[in-house]
């Protein structure tokens, strides 16, 4: 085997000729077009061994292969409780063309992460690492991106499913940059849940001064939020908590009217707040403990809104119930609302205009180390906790 060498002007190409046989005086001719002219010119030709070459070649395969980066993050191998959450070592590598790698700062906890550790949603691969709420430092980007750059502070909420690493890989079109005047913490204990607010109270069904409206859960982490940006818009709000120091939280929060609901008829209550005339909207993420009790409290024409199930998938509902009262009914996603880029960062802004302005208020009232996520999951579903939940990598 031999190297031959070709000279250009300003640069060198090389070929390999597979030939043992080639007399070192021998000359070889190529033409070069430039410039629509034919120029020859000489190649020379150097005899090298096999093992030479191989042993380049191998050098500089050797050279393009690094090292896989090892970062901890939460992995589930099977469907359970928050016991199936594992801590252990994964495999990062670099960032493709249009991804980052980010050193995630902060992780919010949500209660769709207990649904896909359930199996309640379906996780594409098992085993999965979960978690879809997370802000974090820029560490690299791929090939030809442009608009991100390492040093970045982004944060990201939805698609894909990843958030419980100390790193991870992510389509940089998916993230939105954290403003400065924005604690890292408190962005990621507010993206998810902020924006799921947003869509609920101004695009799913718009809030406006004058109504009405009923949130279940009005201490969580959405439904605080809920409550806060409904009183901003002028409506009435009515909240259901579980507990007495919940129900302060939600006076704070912009409840006008709150109800215990493990003391009284939340039905009943609405009814009379309402001087038997109901509710435009229901914002219901409870499920099946508050579902029909949600449909009853609506007047003719209101809008049920069930954007989640922690007490569990409500009965199918027949047709005729609805149209009783002429009611609709909505089971929206996060996803739908933010799914091109021009929505993701409308949504997203919207919700930090909102923090900057004070009309949003992000209660974190609970962090966890990232590796205590089965303690963070039992707490959240055992209802000991209030506002959001952010686990610390």
């Amino acid at each position: 085997m031999g190297l031959l060498k070709v000279g250009f002007q300003n640069q060198c190409l090389h070929f390999l000729r597979q030939s043992s046989k080639v007399s070192t005086s021998t000359s070889f001719w190529v033409q070069n077009l430039i410039n629509n002219t034919t120029r020859h010119l000489a190649l020379s030709y150097t005899p090298r061994s096999k093992p030479a070459i191989a042993k380049a070649l191998s050098t500089e395969a050797a050279a393009k292969v690094q090292p896989a980066k090892m970062v901890k993050a939460i992995r589930v191998h099977e469907l359970g409780g928050p016991e199936v959450l594992k801590w252990e070592d994964v495999e990062l590598g670099e960032p493709k063309e249009g991804e980052i790698r980010i050193k995630n700062k902060a992780v919010g906890l949500n209660f769709i992460d207990v649904y896909f550790r359930k199996g309640v949603y379906k996780a594409a691969t098992m085993p999965f690492t979960p978690g879809m709420e997370a802000v974090g430092e820029v560490t690299a980007v791929g090939p030809g991106l442009t608009g991100r750059k390492v040093g970045d502070m982004v944060a990201y909420a939805g698609n894909p499913m990843g958030a419980y690493a100390e790193e991870q890989i992510l389509p940089a079109d998916k993230v939105v940059p954290v403003p400065p005047s924005v604690d890292p913490i408190i962005a990621a204990s507010i993206m998810l849940k902020g924006m799921t607010a947003q869509f609920l109270v101004r695009r799913c069904f718009k809030v406006e001064s004058g109504h009405t409206v009923l949130v279940h859960a009005a201490a969580g982490g959405v439904g605080s939020l809920l409550c806060q940006w409904a009183n901003a818009l002028g409506a009435t709000v009515i909240g259901t908590v579980s507990t007495k120091e919940k129900a302060a939280q939600a006076k704070e929060d912009g409840c006008h009217h709150v109800i215990i609901y493990k003391e009284e008829d939340f039905v009943a209550r609405v009814s009379e707040i309402t001087s038997g005339k109901g509710v435009e909207v229901v914002y219901d993420s409870v499920g099946k403990d508050t579902f029909q009790g949600s449909l009853a409290c609506l007047k003719p024409r209101g809008y049920m809104v069930s954007f989640g199930q922690s007490s569990g998938t409500p009965e199918p509902v027949p047709l005729p119930a609805l149209g009783a009262k002429s009611l609709f009914l909505a089971r929206p996603s996060l996803m739908q609302y933010t799914s091109t880029r021009d929505e993701l960062l409308e949504t997203a802004g919207e919700v930090f205009a909102n923090i900057a302005s004070g009309i949003l208020r992000a209660r974190v009232n609970h962090k966890y180390p990232l590796s205590q996520a089965a303690q963070a999951h039992e707490d959240l579903e055992n209802r000991r906790t209030s506002g959001s939940v952010v686990l610390l990598p």
